[in-house]
């Protein structure tokens, strides 16, 4: 089985491109079909051609591309350039023959010949496809807002009631423009970022630089990047140094400094240096293509609630239809009531039933605060995880990488033999540490390159050797050196140097010896450093309502403490293997039902699996973190965790705001039906005026900021 995906041109709404999902799937060829209403895509399982998809979205109107290269998916987001009558030609023409309608209606009567042939031309313009889809749904006992219009439609027909009728169908019409319009400014968002990254790239041959469409660059290519372009591709830089603005990629507008060996990514800027970098993938694997891909993918995921909305439409609609027909039957046949009075009033409860406003509430939501999140640097792979989110109540957090910047540095230096200075011992560290790859002896030689280091002694260093878990060693001039742990030269050093280190240690800091001769020279103090958002990140969590903030951690207790006291973590777990922490995550779950796992996404990831929701941050292994994660923070930005959970939570409420507003205004004007008020016009006004409500509501959550 072989799956092919599409972008799709004319969705008008959700029920649409259910019903095109569904002639879809009865396609010869066809095993199965899946839309993307909030990416506009369809995925088909089998074999059809584009242009049997298309006659399946005949009825709609539906455009098809296939998906897969940048040029496609512009090509299928992007709107021809026409002017505004000549886009909405079908709806002036049917409004003119509906005025020229009411015009005879005041003039010659609502039931004359002459008002009943110009509504019939404007409700057949302007309804057709309504018609076509509504009859062919009553034949298939197939029951949706489609099917009760097009009932209604021509029960108002039947009783003569043509002005009304035209006035339904023009309405309706307008209604399914907004509800378009509503999906495409929600929908905008991913094709902003599509639109981050260039289309073209210029690449250096031997016989000189040529643009080229970026479908057609391959991996090895080189790409020349001048300042103030963009770059079109991932790639490694092999030449130049720059100011990257990587917004496109993590949300963070502050340029990194960018030099020869450093990764960098289509979509992001480069602001003020020349740059020939390497292309290492093509264009439809680059990380914004991943994060473009992820996003779509999680608008199709729904969340809970839109799963229930959709079950629930099921249900209501038939459910209506039969109220309809109770009101059409009942009044007259047992209260010797007015049978066209009571027939009228059915097929207003028909229009007033349509669960436009109720089905739209939902996706729209999803799609605009998923589309908000990633462009402010936050990934949310799915409408289950934006929800979850929002009921979270505990958050557990990884220490190494996640409340600290993973990237060990000297804090304390203390000289023990006074008669030599901090440069002899710098240049001593230098020479034994400068080709380890130990993480810490990458913070003592940062350290060390700090200084105008002796050129004396520095390449004299022999017979280095490390010694695991205890440091490094080494000969100058054939004397003995070392920097190691202080426990290997407890007996060198004095009562107050100990006290000093065991107070260095209690505050989580890693305590090295450097000893020349079995002498002790001096001692260095070594931390990873707190990131500097991470308290008041944490700060704001628990304004947020976030009950209980967790830190897990490999580290001795008597450190882990000491960084939770300076961060104001609740509760501390260390000296943990990756399994103790997915037992720790496990226990948590059983006891709040509702809890986030913060981490790199490498060796945490089982804990964020474990997890209600698995955050990872992802600038550093940013493949995986987007693999393995729910949410992603893509610049390693604490900051953005409480935005996601406030607009988490502003979604949450926006659903249910949106359905009790929906259920509310159509029995508001069920109960007109008592009295015998409920008009065609009146319940098809409150239902556009529901479903413009809502959209608009939903829509709130694009202009949600950090």
């Amino acid at each position: 089985m072989e799956n092919h995906t599409y972008r799709v041109k004319g969705f008008s709404c959700a029920s649409c491109a259910k019903t095109f999902e569904n002639n879809v799937k009865d396609l010869p060829g066809v095993i199965d079909a899946r839309v993307n209403f909030g990416a506009s895509k369809i995925t088909v399982t089998g074999h059809t051609s584009l242009q049997a998809l298309e006659k399946a979205g005949e009825f709609e109107g539906l455009k098809l591309t296939v998906d897969g290269t940048r040029k496609d998916q512009v090509s299928a987001d992007e709107k021809e350039v026409v002017p505004w009558f000549k886009q909405y030609e079908t709806e002036l023409f049917g409004l003119i023959f509906l005025l020229l309608g009411i015009v005879s209606s005041v003039m010659s009567g609502h039931s004359h010949p002459m008002t009943a042939l110009l509504v019939v031309i404007s409700s057949a313009v302007l309804g057709f496809q309504l018609f076509k889809v509504g009859i062919k749904n009553l034949r298939r006992f197939v029951f949706d807002m489609r099917t009760l219009m097009t009932v209604a439609v021509f029960g108002g027909v039947l009783i003569g009631e043509w002005l009304e009728v035209g006035i339904v169908v023009m309405l309706f019409r307008v209604s399914e423009l907004l509800e378009g319009y509503s999906m495409d400014r929600a929908r905008k968002s991913i094709a902003s970022l599509i639109d981050m990254a260039p289309s073209k790239a210029q690449i250096r041959r031997v016989d000189g630089d040529e643009m080229f469409d970026v479908d057609a660059i391959n991996i090895g290519d080189v790409m020349v990047v001048k300042p103030g372009e963009k770059l079109a591709m991932d790639g490694v830089i092999i030449e130049g140094q720059s100011l990257i603005n990587q917004a496109a990629i993590t949300g963070e507008s502050l340029p990194e400094e960018k030099s020869v060996g450093d990764d960098v990514y289509a979509g992001t800027l480069n602001t003020d240096g020349l740059l020939l970098v390497s292309v290492t993938k093509r264009v439809e694997d680059t990380t914004l293509q991943k994060i473009i891909h992820l996003v779509e993918e999680a608008q199709a995921e729904k969340a809970p609630a839109e799963r229930f909305i959709d079950g629930f439409a099921r249900v209501y609609t038939p459910i209506i239809m039969l109220i309809s027909l109770l009101v059409m039957i009942v009044p007259p046949l047992f209260f010797s009531q007015d049978v066209s009075l009571w027939f009228y009033q059915g097929l207003a409860i028909l229009i007033v039933g349509c669960p436009c406003a109720l089905v739209v509430s939902t996706p729209i939501s999803i799609v605009s605060a998923i589309g908000n999140a990633a462009k402010q640097g936050v990934l949310i792979k799915g409408g289950v995880h934006l929800e979850t989110l929002g009921r979270i109540k505990v958050m557990a957090f990884d220490k190494t990488g996640t409340l600290t910047k993973g990237e060990p540095f000297v804090t304390d230096v203390h000289l023990i033999d006074q008669s030599v200075s901090e440069i002899d011992v710098m240049t001593l560290i230098y020479g034994l540490e400068k080709d380890s790859t130990h993480p810490l002896a990458k913070a003592l030689t940062t350290k060390a390159s700090e200084y105008t280091l002796s050129k004396t002694g520095m390449t004299e260093m022999t017979e280095i050797m490390s010694l695991p878990g205890r440091g490094i060693q080494g000969k100058q001039n054939g004397i003995p050196c070392a920097v190691q742990s202080p426990k290997n030269v407890l007996s060198a050093l004095t009562p107050e140097i100990k006290t000093a280190i065991h107070t260095l240690e209690s505050k989580g800091k890693t305590v090295v010896v450097v000893t020349k001769d079995s002498q002790p020279l001096a001692y260095l103090a070594i931390a990873d450093e707190i990131r500097d958002t991470a308290k008041e990140t944490l700060r704001h969590l628990h304004n947020l309502g976030i009950k209980d903030t967790i830190m897990l951690t490999g580290d001795n207790h008597r450190a882990a403490e000491d960084i939770a006291s300076q961060l104001g973590i609740d509760q501390v777990r260390s000296e943990l293997l990756p399994e103790d922490k997915l037992t720790v995550i496990d226990q948590l779950v059983k006891d709040y039902h509702y809890v986030a796992m913060v981490g790199d996404g490498v060796n945490d990831a089982p804990a964020m699996a474990k997890a209600s929701v698995g955050i990872a941050m992802g600038a550093k292994g940013t493949d995986t973190a987007l693999e393995t994660a729910d949410l992603a923070l893509m610049a390693d930005d604490l900051t953005t965790l409480p935005f996601t959970v406030r607009l988490s939570r502003k979604t949450l409420r926006i659903i249910k705001a949106n359905v009790t507003f929906s259920l509310l205004i159509k029995l508001l004007a069920l109960m007109l039906v008592i009295p015998g008020w409920l008009t065609l016009w009146l319940a098809i006004i409150s239902d556009i005026g529901a479903t413009l409500l809502v959209s608009l509501n939903s829509m709130r959550l694009l202009k949600l900021k950090p």
